[in-house]
């Protein structure tokens, strides 16, 4: 009897050590449909811009005019609202932004898109806090892409003191100037 039980619990623990194909599989494929990324430019006197975001995919959606309304705030990604954090004053597209932590919003428009930077932070990406908690609404560039591009990204093109910030997806592109307040 006593072979036995040693036999029994062998068997068992031999079976709890290797994960089951099923589980194996599930693990491999749970990848989150809008990871996490992050975008920075650091100015020559070495004080930066910092954008946290979700990059949602297109998985073959319209997505502007489609999945992100025209005329309606969108919160420029996924997931949590994105992050705009600076130690630098700035001015974006012409507005003074003084240091801090601010999150971004968009209104997108067929030919034109306004830049919302919010002073509103710490909340999920929707719904939009509303006018009220508007720094200010600043209009960007807009452009379209070569070809279309299936993950949302926000990126930065450094020329000189100057950030150009750019918001690609589809085939369109939104930009905007950011230089550092001297």
């Amino acid at each position: 009897m006593r072979k036995f039980a040693l036999g029994c619990t062998a068997a068992v623990l031999g079976l709890l050590m290797f994960p089951a194909p099923g589980r194996a599989q599930m693990g491999a494929s749970r990848k989150p449909l809008s990871p996490p990324a992050k975008a920075e430019c650091k100015f020559s006197s070495g004080k930066t811009i910092h954008v946290a975001y979700s990059s949602p995919r297109m998985r073959g959606r319209k997505i502007f005019g489609g999945l992100v309304p025209y005329g309606e705030v969108w919160r420029v990604g996924a997931n949590e609202a994105t992050t705009f954090d600076t130690d630098a004053n700035v001015v974006v597209g012409g507005k003074d932004v003084p240091a801090g932590n601010y999150t971004l919003f968009a209104l997108p428009n067929p030919d034109s898109w306004k830049l919302i930077i919010s002073k509103k932070t710490g909340e999920w990406g929707i719904p939009y806090p509303g006018a009220e908690y508007d720094f200010a609404r600043i209009p960007m560039q807009v452009s379209k892409l070569p070809a279309p591009l299936e993950d949302f990204s926000i990126h930065f093109d450094q020329s000189g003191d100057a950030c150009t910030m750019h918001l690609d997806w589809e085939t369109t592109r939104a930009s905007i100037k950011i230089t550092e307040k001297k």
